[in-house]
């Protein structure tokens, strides 16, 4: 009885530790066939890449032909092109040589002629006129030494006076002119001076001998609407010009010394 027992025991554990290992076995066979089509999958996508690539390659390689053609044919139709101006131009250049040459030949011909005739004309003249120049020379030498006499003492006198002319005036040009610190004048900044020098004005002097019609001139190209009346520029520019420096501090105690920004 207890040899039976056991034997119905050991038949029990190997029949659980047999499904245990089944179990095991056919999740690993599981895994692998889900492996399997996993990789047929990749192998068929793979494929279908490949197959589109040669489609493209394909593709690319017919369109590389067509290029190659077109190049081909556009050579071949620049230097037909190029040979038949090749061949125009050599004609007209040769041409022209022949025209050239001609011409020169016929004028060497035609005046050829003429001065065949003229020479014994030419060569009489010239001997009946040859004593003559000899016999009048000792007489026209006399005037002519008195004509340079009386043209150097006529002309020596003059690099004196050019000399004197030119030294006057070096001595009465007047100095240039410093140009005057503007920004003294109430209203005047950097921005207006800069303005103002570009109208050409750069001195008080300037400024004090302003019409009304320099001032509407001045207000309407710098766009100042009435400013110089209002800040009476050129009331201070003549103080500062004829040097009052108390009346014009006096007048405008507003007033920098050097500047008013």
């Amino acid at each position: 009885m207890g040899t039976f027992f056991y034997v119905v025991l050991a038949f029990l554990v190997g029949v659980l530790v047999g499904w245990f290992l089944w179990g095991r076995l056919r999740g690993e066979l599981d895994s692998l066939r889900g492996d399997l089509d996993r990789t047929r999958g990749e192998r068929d996508r793979l494929r279908a890449d490949g197959d589109r690539l040669t489609g493209e390659l394909d593709a690319c390689g017919k369109t590389r032909a067509d290029l190659q053609r077109q190049l081909r044919e556009a050579q071949a139709s620049s230097g037909t092109g190029a040979a038949k101006a090749a061949s125009q131009t050599p004609a007209a250049v040769m041409s022209t040589p022949a025209a050239a040459k001609s011409a020169p030949a016929s004028a060497k011909a035609a005046p050829a002629k003429p001065s065949a005739k003229a020479a014994p004309a030419s060569a009489t003249t010239a001997k009946s006129a040859a004593p003559k120049p000899a016999a009048a020379k000792p007489a026209a030498n006399k005037p002519a030494a008195a004509a340079a006499s009386a043209a150097k003492s006529s002309a020596a006198p003059k690099p004196a006076t050019a000399k004197k002319a030119a030294v006057k005036p070096a001595s009465g040009k007047p100095a240039s002119a410093k140009p005057d610190n503007l920004r003294r004048l109430i209203g005047i900044g950097p921005a207006n001076e800069k303005l103002l020098k570009g109208q050409g004005v750069t001195s008080f002097a300037q400024i004090a001998a302003w019409t009304s019609a320099d001032i509407e001139r001045i207000e309407h190209a710098l766009q100042f609407g009435g400013r110089v009346e209002r800040e009476r520029w050129v009331e201070q520019a003549r103080l500062l010009a004829a040097g009052n420096e108390a009346e014009y501090a006096r007048q405008f105690p507003t007033a920098g010394g050097s500047s008013n920004t």
